[in-house]
């Protein structure tokens, strides 16, 4: 993997279509945009890009609140994938213990916990490649209905899917779903070979097609040039619709994986993709999501500032570090910021209040 070269406008490939700018300047929802348009946002001096991208935020969002979430790993390790970052593929020798599928009654106690701790998002993620029409995808299925139950966006993170099994989860009571691009469709096979770009695409269109919300963003610090990171914008700007979750992740380097070594990327880095995806992806919720455990509360403030309005709350992420509850509560404290209502969009639910967590 080599360092990222400097900001540049050497494009890999140039768009098949072109959109005027001034035509679409007061459509905020475009899905049309170009590589050379994203580009354009995304190289723009940083002051003036943050300012844009606050400025777009307050027009769509309550700049004070943030969507706080909860990440459970439900079944951990052992999976056939080979994601150079995941310590999870049974492939490497990392330090992840392998676990069957939890218990049902397991996973409710923990979404209870993260419920009084103030979240109102409760994410599930299976180390599968896929999900198989079994007795552990009917565990899954009760558990979306179990938090469901208890008034919590339920969102999971299971692999690929087919319609039916989209549908499936639908009915149980699934909010959204996750399934990241990871990256840009030319870098992506330096990354992943176990799976195409193709699949990924088209898991989010069944979740999609099932009138589930979808969740779909990247990491960065890979390896990838500015370039991957400007085109999985576009591919995820560019969907029939837009994600209504965004997820951001800067690699956190696991030892065993082939990115082991990989440096952190800077804060100012972490800011240029997520004002570009708040500017190009204006409703969606941009998670500020893994490495935000080596942010300092000033760097994590910028991050909001250019757009991002979603965490994950607690002291892990699936298998890596994040910040503890103690820390979080304190960063809500210090930036006056507030916990967002879960289903807020739909149903106008005044905001938990982030004080229940415990000391």
């Amino acid at each position: 993997m080599t360092n990222l070269p400097t900001l540049d406008k050497a494009y890999v490939r140039q768009p098949t279509h072109h959109a005027s700018p001034i035509t679409h300047r007061s459509n905020p929802m475009r899905t049309d945009w170009t590589r050379d348009e994203i580009a354009d946002i995304y190289n723009s001096p940083v002051l003036d890009l943050i300012y844009r991208a606050a400025t777009v935020h307050r027009q769509h969002h309550d700049p004070q609140e943030v969507q706080v979430c909860t990440l459970l790993s439900v079944k951990t390790g052992g999976c056939p994938e080979d994601c150079a970052y995941c310590p999870q593929a049974a492939r490497y020798h990392t330090n992840v213990k392998t676990h069957k599928l939890l218990e049902v009654g397991e996973v409710l106690e923990a979404a209870s916990r993260a419920q009084a701790s103030g979240s109102s998002r409760f994410c599930m993620g299976a180390a599968w490649r896929e999900v198989r029409d079994n007795r552990d995808f009917d565990k899954v299925l009760d558990m979306v209905r179990g938090v469901n139950a208890m008034g919590m966006e339920v969102c999971c993170t299971l692999g690929m899917l087919t319609d039916s099994q989209a549908q499936k989860l639908k009915e149980a009571g699934l909010y959204a779903y996750n399934h990241n691009l990871d990256t840009s469709e030319e870098f992506y096979g330096d990354i992943i070979t176990t799976r195409t770009y193709d699949d990924r695409l088209d898991t989010l269109g069944h979740v999609r097609d099932a009138g589930i919300s979808v969740c779909s963003g990247g990491i960065i610090g890979m390896g990838e040039s500015h370039n991957d990171r400007i085109g999985m914008l576009l591919t995820l700007a560019t969907l029939p619709e837009h994600p209504e979750s965004v997820p951001v992740n800067a690699l956190v380097p696991v030892e065993g994986t082939p990115l082991e070594e990989q440096e952190r990327v800077s804060v100012w880095e972490m800011v240029r993709m997520i004002a570009t995806a708040r500017i190009t992806m204006p409703n969606a919720m941009v998670r500020l999501s893994a490495g935000r455990v080596r942010m300092t509360t000033e760097e994590q403030a910028l991050c909001f500032l250019a757009g991002a309005n979603s965490i994950f709350a607690g002291d892990k992420l699936l298998t890596t570090p994040n910040p503890d509850v103690d820390a979080d509560q304190q960063l809500f404290q210090t930036l006056n910021i507030k916990p967002r209502a879960a289903f807020k969009n739909e149903q106008g639910q005044a905001a938990v209040k982030f004080e229940q967590i415990p000391v």
